[in-house]
Formats: structure tokens, sequence, C-alpha cells
């Protein structure tokens, strides 16, 4: 694997990693304790799981993003609340992963959508999981192979429990700018209420500061160096001894904004799972406007 600090993981470590082990059951084969997890989704997009049966890294399983990272409830609760704990560890054992797994995630999207995953399993105290860096356009530009079949893994024994990672909720969103940083990781013309293509209502919440995660993303689709990240969060107020919180449309770009953080170094902020989603959607909750 990669550096145990890093929650990245280069296209070449995770090729070296993979060595010749399958993951799947079958005469002469043994189950290796890699588990690669495919969570391509766009908001809007095709269907991750067409994009999965073209071709995906050899040994791969299909993650859906909306049915097996995200829970169904009221429009308070957010566009993408998290699962419940139960359906999360079982939708864990399907995909293979037992505890000492080692797992790493990736999507084509820059980790926007496998942060999600990066952050349910550490959230659900699973330490050994990575992001593949740059996604799969990564892995194609490394020369890995790419497969158009897939199997079913032996079921995983996995244990989880939430908690492990901070999180908030409405109250502690609105509350939060008084003593700490609060991150949108939305684009900056969805936080200064020029669009909003998706929530009822316009704008950010009160206090917070404008935090696009595609800042955190270089030109050709990999995280900005750790110094880089660094200088970026410090720009906005982000230290290693600040008080942190991150929120954005409905928690997933959220999840990405926490991966840079800990990509540059610094501690993995608290996050708002219902985000402007769930905010937005609560008559009561106010709504403030424009770059401040």
């Amino acid at each position: 694997m990669t550096v145990r600090n890093s929650p990245l993981i280069t296209a070449a470590a995770l090729d070296a990693a993979s060595g010749t082990e399958s993951l799947w059951s079958g005469a002469g084969r043994r189950r290796s304790t890699l588990r690669i997890l495919d969570v391509r989704w766009k908001l809007g997009g095709p269907p991750g799981a067409e994009e999965f049966a073209r071709g995906h890294i050899p040994g791969a399983v299909y993650v859906d993003l909306d049915t097996e990272l995200a829970g169904h409830g009221v429009p308070t609760d957010g566009r993408h609340p998290l699962p419940d704990i139960e359906a999360f560890q079982a939708s864990a054992r399907r995909w293979g992963v037992n505890d000492g797994d080692s797992v790493v995630v990736y999507d084509d999207v820059s980790g926007t959508s496998a942060a999600r995953l990066w952050w349910l399993l550490r959230h659900a105290g699973f330490e050994d999981v990575r992001v593949l860096d740059g996604g799969f356009a990564a892995w194609i530009a490394f020369g890995g192979g790419v497969d158009t079949t897939s199997a079913t893994p032996i079921p995983g024994t996995v244990q989880l429990a939430y908690g492990s990672l901070p999180t908030l909720d409405a109250d502690d969103a609105a509350a939060f700018p008084a003593n700490g940083v609060l991150l949108d990781a939305r684009a900056g013309e969805r936080f200064r209420g020029e669009v909003e293509p998706v929530d009822p209502r316009a704008g950010h919440i009160p206090g917070a500061v404008s935090a696009p995660t595609a800042d955190t993303i270089g030109p050709d689709g990999r995280m900005l160096s750790a110094e880089r990240l660094a200088e970026h969060f410090a720009g906005l107020g982000v230290t290693s001894g600040s008080a942190t919180g991150v929120y954005c449309g409905s928690g997933v770009t959220a999840a990405h904004a926490a991966l840079a953080m800990e990509a540059a170094g610094l501690p993995v902020p608290a996050l708002y799972p219902g985000s402007f989603s769930a905010w937005s959607n609560d008559p009561a909750r106010p709504v403030a406007m424009g770059a401040a």
C-alpha cells in the first residue's frame, strides 16, 4: 500500500499491491486481503453500473452510491442521509469486506464520489481504506488492466459501528461559525446564491466560508500535493488547531473536502451529513447570500 498516514493511493501503488492474487473464490484460488470498490456515480449522469460493466479495475466490486451509501428519509434529512449502520454493514459484507482487509475505493470524478465511501468506512471504524488518486482515469493512464466481467465475492464478516469521525447536525452547523471554521464545499456560485440547480433555496449557512472542493484538485484530476493543500486550507483559516466543520449540497462532496484535509495532514473535520439540502428544506433555517 502507500504511506500509512495518507488517505490516497497511486495507481502504481495499487497495481503493486494487487499482485496476482484473486479476490474471488473457486478452484485453485484464494482470497486476498485487498478489496477494490468502484463508486462511479454522477448527479444526473449515466448509471455507474453501466460504466462498471463497460470496464473496471480487475477484481473491483461495484458500489451504488444512491442505494448503498445513502439512506432515504424526509426532505429535512437531506438528499443523501447516512445509511443505517445495519444496512451499511450488510452492504460492506456483500462487497466481501472483512476486518483486517485493506480497501481501495475509486470513481471517475477525481475522488468526489469515492470519498463518500472512504468517509463512511472511516466513520464506521474501518481504518485501512484509501482513495485511488485520480480515479479510473489515472488507472488507465498508468496502463492498468481493465476487466469487463464481474463475479460475486465471498461474503465478508466485517463489524462496523458509526462514531469514529465527528459529525454535525443542523443546530451544530448553525452554531459552528461562532467558534470555528465551517467550510462549504459547493461551487462558489451556489455558495453565493447566484444559482441553485437542486435545492429549494439558494445561498449558504450563515457564517460559512466558501471552499469549493474543485480547488483541491489539480488539472490532471489528482489531489494537489500535501503542501499545496495545507496552504489552501490555511488561506481559508484552517490550521491543525482549528475547529473545522464541512458541508456541501447533500453530504457527498463534503466527504472529499474531509479527504483533502487529511491528505494535507490536518485532522478530519466534523461533517454535516444533511448539508445544504437538509438545511434549505427547513424554512426555520436562515440562509445567507453573497460572498461574505
